[in-house]
């Protein structure tokens, strides 16, 4: 699950540096902030997997000059965090460690990653993906032992620059302090981040800070009014902050002295797993509707391609295998017969076996190059091609047609660019295919020669008036010269003693049973070339297009992919297994 958020949150940022004004910026970099969030999350999970006795971490969190840094100062009761009338003066999330040695917190580099821990004086304004650990050795009344994190803000302009430590310290943070000021407090940005941590269920206290002395009850109602208008959960525990005009800095109510210990207790890292559940279903389908857009649109071409398959297999029924003289295929089965009937020897081993075993043409040529000239001459292979060039036009026009719609338009247009890089190659492999097909199927139309020499035999008067027809003796001629090379298929289909023979077998007691055998050769035609060519290699191909499209442009994450993950989340009900 992990390693799918994160390739989450990689396409997102690809589509959202590439594609910029085509896709809805605001909601892919809300989007990428929820991912950031997760994967931090999760990776928490993973944290505290490894070693479950970590300490406690708070986090002052808060949008611009609302006063984080000087809350930090008061509940440590030193300037440790540095302060500044200037938003954005803290970038990078800083942490002071309370009860315990900074030494003690190395495991925190496995839950920042790429993120490096610098001491505190080495942080630059020039690079985000660091933070730091001081340490603490006064005795602290408000705080329990653990990690009190200074936070930069989340909503200024600036705030892109360094906002993914921000959401990682966010993240990290088993309790939350919310400091807003009563400027801030309606701020938009601070309940869009407040209904986002929602479901990471951490008990939070909210700061309402530089307020006047008499001014805090209404200032409290309308913090409890936003906050059951964003959230399910209670409203939390409210600490107003008086500002103090003599030192600007506000004091923490000693009523309220002992509020974060208190929340610490209700701290349980054994439902972490549960909550990282809650989170990633809180936006998975809003994370997949892109994807699942794709889909959906791999799903139509996937129809427009079977559609124009159907289409080619009719054309191809009716342009060959229905066609009076397209139909090339029986007349070369008849040809074969003839062959068997001329040349002395080959009764007696045809009946023996039962089925053709060899030819006694292999002894002049190979059956592979014998083969082989009967595919150069056929005209099946010419008309399957054109069929093949006829349905790539045919989609290409679809695919314009999809470009001029509103929905997934850069899909299709890169789908159809595609399309149009890879259709000589598609063209080239389903004519080589072809081939191979017209090839393979002599070894069918040999075995329907040999089930009409059998029936032949059983039809002794039928077959004495053919061996005592000179024409027969022309035929299987022509026959053997279209093996040599010497003529072609369309030429054997027109010879004339070829019409005679086959008006001599209609005509006879074999009719029925030679219009059954070319039947059941059409039949077992059809299907290999369905199976073979337009199922097996050109609808294979076109399917496949969409894989082809580039992951800067599109998420192409696959629906197995997605299923996969999905099943994740249907069989841990209580809580994610990490791929």
């Amino acid at each position: 699950m992990l390693e799918f958020i994160q390739l989450l949150n990689q396409r997102y940022h690809l589509l959202l540096n590439q594609r910029g004004h085509e896709v809805d910026s605001l909601s892919y970099q809300q989007r990428i902030d929820q991912l950031i969030l997760t994967e931090a999350f999760l990776r928490k999970g993973q944290w505290l997997t490894a070693a479950p006795a970590q300490p406690l971490q708070i986090a002052v969190i808060g949008p611009t000059q609302a006063g984080k840094s000087t809350l930090v100062n008061v509940l440590l009761k030193h300037d440790f965090a540095d302060v500044s009338p200037l938003a954005g003066h803290t970038v990078h999330a800083q942490g002071f460690c309370l009860g315990i040695n900074a030494l003690d917190c190395q495991d925190l580099q496995r839950y920042f990653g790429r993120f490096q821990q610098l001491q505190k004086a080495d942080l630059s304004r020039e690079r985000f993906d660091c933070y730091s650990l001081t340490d603490i050795t006064e005795d602290i009344p408000y705080l329990p032992s653990g990690v009190l994190w200074d936070t930069p803000d989340f909503d200024s302009i600036d705030a892109t620059d360094y906002k993914e430590g921000v959401i990682r310290a966010i993240a990290l943070a088993d309790i939350i302090v919310l400091v807003v000021s009563k400027e801030k407090y309606a701020d938009q940005s601070v309940w869009d981040m407040m209904a986002a941590l929602e479901p990471l269920h951490q008990p939070t206290v909210i700061c309402l800070n530089k307020l006047n002395a008499g001014s805090e009850s209404v200032l409290i109602g309308s913090l409890k009014e936003k906050w059951q208008l964003t959230r399910s959960d209670k409203f939390p525990e409210v600490v107003p902050l008086l500002y103090q005009r003599q030192t600007t800095v506000p004091d923490w109510p000693e009523n309220q002295r002992d509020l974060l210990s208190i929340l610490a207790r209700k701290v349980d890292p054994k439902k972490q797993a549960r909550f990282e559940q809650d989170l990633i279903k809180k936006y998975w389908q809003d994370w997949l509707a892109p994807v699942i857009a794709e889909h959906q649109a791999a799903q139509v071409w996937q129809g427009l391609v079977d559609s124009a398959i159907k289409q080619a297999l009719e054309n191809y029924q009716r342009d060959y295998l229905n066609h009076p003289r397209h139909y090339e295929t029986f007349q070369q089965a008849l040809a074969e017969l003839l062959i068997l009937l001329e040349i002395p020897g080959i009764a007696g081993i045809l009946t023996g076996a039962r089925k053709v075993l060899t030819w006694p043409f292999r002894k002049m040529m190979t059956l592979g190059r014998k083969r082989q000239h009967i595919a150069d001459s056929s005209h099946e292979l010419v008309l399957l091609n054109q069929i093949a060039e006829h349905l790539i036009i045919q989609l290409t026009d679809q695919l314009m047609d999809k470009v001029e719609e509103a929905q997934q338009r850069t899909w299709w247009k890169d789908l159809n660019s595609v399309l149009r890089r890879k259709r000589e190659n598609v063209l080239q492999e389903f004519s080589a295919n072809a081939v191979k097909y017209h090839v393979n199927f002599q070894q069918n139309v040999e075995e329907t020669a040999g089930q009409l020499y059998h029936k032949l035999q059983e039809q002794p008067f039928v077959l004495n008036s053919l061996r005592a027809t000179r024409v027969t003796a022309d035929a299987a001629a022509i026959a053997l010269t279209l093996h040599m090379g010497g003529i072609g298929v369309h030429d054997l289909i027109f010879a004339p003693a070829m019409l005679t023979i086959t008006t001599l077998l209609t005509e006879s007691a074999m009719g029925s049973y030679l219009h059954k055998v070319e039947l059941d050769l059409k039949s077992q035609q059809l299907n290999a070339v369905n199976q073979a060519l337009f199922l097996g290699c050109l609808g294979k191909l076109l399917s496949n297009l969409p894989e082809q499209l580039s992951t800067m442009n599109h998420f192409n994450i696959s629906a197995p992919q997605l299923k996969a993950v999905e099943q994740q989340l249907i069989e841990k009900r209580h809580g994610l297994r990490l791929l």
